[in-house]
């Protein structure tokens, strides 16, 4: 619920901290800040899998990575990906472990793990201790996607020190991932109950994407108590299907605030009870919101609800998403494509089968292009690039599927 909230606070402090920071935020699209949405963007067609380069266009395109020209700086990260790994890989190395701008080293370490190189754990690793925000940012999502349990205590000790309110929230969802082990699951238990409601907020969502089921009677007190958590909780409970949890969110429908109730519906069609009516409430709320002005939580609330139920196995729940955002202006724009471009990262099939069938393919890229850029999860969104470009490239000639993807590669390209 709050994750639109978080993208905007990035961008806020991309725009005003100084551009030479050793953790400075991503330069802008364009000179002036971000400015040119994603949408808008033209990649170069795919050609041919790998693209010699020479050390010198090496150096050049890894050096262009730091620039504040968007268009440069994500061509130069066209020619990364598309270099032979025997070429690019050492130079990303290189240049993660010496260059001399912090952000050059953060792209270069997101770049990486595109490759899929056996070198890429230890760098990972050593990172997690790194002075650069971000490249601590990327290290906890690697290895919330590549769990490691030999991690885990360097993890929850970097937990005692982590305060960054833009990297902690990477580190608490890459301890969700390992809630098999009872180190990991007494930490997080404790932090749903105790700390700021920012990072007790993030905990809690990471507990219900990875459906902790030890986490439901934590969760259910605080869905109980009236406050800022109270939709979190509600929806972390759906997400995690006890069914334990009805009788807290049958109450909650009660007695909860009009601005949480999408939550609380969004759960409980999550546990499986009268779904059909509770996602057509949510649908309903998303087209009011976008025709009344004013309704703001309303409007970020049934997005957001309406995402976690297409994430549970509802695909109609984003056809609403689409069908409400293609032809909307801000602000209802912005918090639905943000809910597209959520489902595009957590559930990549799902996505990919809607965009095939879809009726008006393009402008449905092009919503989510405008997430996607919203989006500071860097990792995650190579992940999906990277697995759009295999998947072209797995692909016959000519077929629905290469061209839809050589459409997402030259709308996402970052």
């Amino acid at each position: 619920m709050r994750r639109l909230a978080l993208q905007l606070a990035l961008l806020a402090v991309a725009l005003a901290a100084p551009a030479a920071a050793q953790t400075a935020p991503a330069p802008g699209r364009g000179d002036q800040g971000r400015g040119v949405p994603a949408s808008a963007q033209g990649g170069a067609p795919e050609t041919q899998r790998e693209q010699p380069l020479t050390p010198q266009q090496l150096k050049d395109a890894v050096d262009r990575l730091g620039t504040l020209d968007y268009a440069v700086r994500s061509a130069a990260a066209r020619t990364l990906r598309r270099a032979p790994p025997a070429v690019a890989v050492p130079g990303l190395l290189d240049a993660v472990a010496a260059h001399a701008e912090g952000y050059v080293r953060f792209r270069a370490l997101v770049l990486l793990s595109g490759f899929n190189d056996l070198r890429t754990r230890d760098v990972m690793a050593a990172n997690i201790t790194a002075t650069n925000d971000r490249l601590r940012t990327v290290a906890y999502t690697y290895f919330e996607h590549n769990p490691d349990l030999q991690m885990l205590p360097r993890l929850l000790d970097a937990l005692d020190k982590e305060e960054s309110e833009f990297v902690r929230p990477a580190l608490t969802r890459t301890l969700a991932a390992y809630g098999s082990d009872s180190r990991a699951r007494d930490v997080l238990l404790g932090l749903v109950l105790k700390g700021q409601d920012f990072f007790r907020s993030v905990v809690i969502e990471a507990l219900g994407d990875y459906k902790a089921a030890y986490a439901v009677a934590a969760i259910d007190k605080v869905a109980r108590l009236d406050g800022p958590l109270q939709d979190d909780a509600a929806l972390a409970l759906g997400k995690i299907g006890d069914k334990r949890a009805l009788s807290t969110l049958a109450e909650l429908q009660r007695s909860a605030p009009r601005e949480r109730q999408p939550a609380i519906a969004a759960a409980i069609c999550l546990i499986g009870v009268n779904c059909d009516v509770h996602q057509g409430y949510l649908i309903a709320t998303l087209k009011f919101a976008d025709s009344n002005p004013g309704y703001q939580e309303l409007l970020r609330g049934a997005a957001s609800g309406l995402a976690a139920v297409a994430l549970g196995g509802h695909p109609e729940a984003a056809e609403a998403l689409f069908e409400v955002g293609i032809p909307s202006r801000d602000p209802t724009r912005a918090p639905v494509a943000l809910a597209v471009a959520t489902i595009a990262l957590r559930n990549t099939p799902l996505m990919m089968s809607m965009l095939h069938k879809h009726a008006d393919r393009g402008a449905a890229i092009d919503l989510l292009a405008e997430g996607f850029d919203m989006l500071e999860e860097d990792l995650d969104k190579e992940r999906f690039f990277a697995l759009a470009r295999r998947t072209y490239w797995d692909s016959p000639a000519g077929s629905p599927t290469r061209e839809l993807m050589q459409t997402l590669i030259g709308k996402l390209d970052f």
